[in-house]
């Protein structure tokens, strides 16, 4: 369950959904009839996603940019798997980084209609797969990364999570046209295919991040280069970019992939004896809102975490202990552009420990209380797709029954949301 869980909660980093109205609203009558104009000074950032080196790098380059970041905490998102998966092994990743090739295949053979002709479409997915493979090869034997199971040292990055979504993204080039799940569904599987490399302890979490960036962009160049030679010929359907004035501000709903570093800012006493401090963290979750009008809405958020310890003042790198967090409540949004919001919450809810022992200590097996808030910075990129930064503040029951002090986290991160 918990490997279905998390395949879950990642699948929603790609693709889209099929737009929901929710401009009459009776609350939002107060706003709604007012007509949201930019400042000039700042009206340029909504002109990014026009360019055709934003479209080819606006999800590949953030995510290869955050897997070099993430290559110094690869061992404790690896503490997670360890915990909740020790034993887990399938082949099935094999398979899988290919499906969604076979399937645009498939539905061309079958004489669906695609975004461009067959030898416009062969040509592109040449050049991908070229641009692909010659990245990941040459990575591979100039960077040396031993594996996780220390099976050899071609780790970084993984390939077939490079295979992966570069097929999810041929297959969502050539039909997602007619209709956002199937790029829900090809980016799906491609998400299967990294956790699975992980699961599979194959590969770091920055080896499959950058992977996925690679895999996407080697894509979106492999198009534009067949694009250049062929120009208007072959071209079934063409891109349609969304203008800003299609945008409607109000349409603040999401739901996405929810991953940041943990920052504690708080120590209690375990006993007379013993201080417990933590270290920073990883935390990885789903979190979503629904928005009632543009300014307000309900949401909330499920996570698993862990942290490192420190006690008495000694760091212990290979230990920390995991929990899990789900909170709901209010949702605030305030547009800055068509495209930019900032945004905030309070929320509530539960934490849980597992049981854990510290220098013979026992710490955790508890549960409690959890409450927090937060800033975060959107900015939709696409009609359905948004990326968000965020800042957020928690306040967590103890781990231990022993100790009354709340545990106080801050958790700076990123997400990638489907815009509802």
């Amino acid at each position: 369950m918990r490997i279905l869980f998390l395949i879950v909660f990642l699948s929603a980093s790609a693709g889209c959904f099929a737009q929901a109205d929710t401009s009459r609203v009776v609350t939002d009558s107060l706003i709604s009839d007012m007509t949201f104009s930019t400042p000039k000074k700042i009206a340029f950032l909504d002109k990014l996603p026009h360019g055709k080196l934003f479209n080819s790098t606006y999800i590949g380059v953030p995510l290869i940019i955050g897997g070099l970041i993430e290559k110094h905490q690869d061992s404790k998102f690896r503490k997670l798997r360890n915990d909740f998966m020790p034993r887990f092994h399938r082949t099935l990743d094999n398979y899988t980084q290919i499906a969604p090739a076979a399937v645009m295949v498939g539905m061309k053979a079958a004489g669906v209609e695609s975004r461009s002709s067959w030898g416009r479409m062969l040509l592109s997915d040449a050049f991908s797969v070229a641009l692909m493979a010659g990245t990941v090869l040459g990575l591979k034997n100039t960077t040396n990364v031993m594996r996780p199971d220390g099976s050899d040292n071609h780790s970084f990055p993984s390939g077939h999570t490079a295979t992966a979504f570069m097929t999810a993204t041929m297959l969502n080039k050539e039909y997602g046209y007619k209709s956002p799940w199937i790029g829900v569904g090809a980016y799906s599987v491609a998400t299967a295919t990294g956790l699975m490399r992980m699961a599979n302890n194959k590969h770091w979490l920055s080896d499959v991040l950058v992977g996925a960036g690679i895999g996407i962009m080697a894509t979106e160049f492999g198009y534009w280069l067949a694009d250049l030679i062929y120009k208007d010929k072959g071209l079934n359907i063409k891109n349609r970019d969304v203008a800003d004035d299609e945008f409607d501000v109000r349409r603040n709903s999401f739901l996405g992939l929810y991953m940041g570093f943990n920052l504690p800012l708080s120590k209690y006493d375990l006993d007379e004896d013993n201080v417990f401090q933590t270290s920073t963290g990883t935390t990885i979750g789903l979190e979503g809102a629904w928005f009632i009008n543009r300014n307000i809405g309900i949401g909330g958020r499920a996570s698993f975490s862990n942290l490192q310890y420190i006690v008495n003042k000694n760091d212990a790198p290979d230990k920390t202990f995991n929990y899990f967090t789900a909170m709901a409540g209010p949702y605030f949004s305030f547009p800055v552009t068509h495209r930019f919001s900032l945004g905030s919450k309070l929320v509530g809810g539960g934490v849980w420990y597992p049981k854990t022992s510290i220098n013979g200590i026992s710490v955790g097996n508890n549960h409690g209380f959890s409450c927090g808030t937060g800033l975060s910075l959107k900015y939709d990129v696409r009609k359905h797709l948004s990326g968000i930064i965020f800042l957020d503040y928690n306040i967590q029951a103890p781990a231990s029954h022993g100790s009354r002090e709340y545990m106080h986290i801050m958790t700076l991160g990123a997400k990638v949301a489907l815009r509802l």
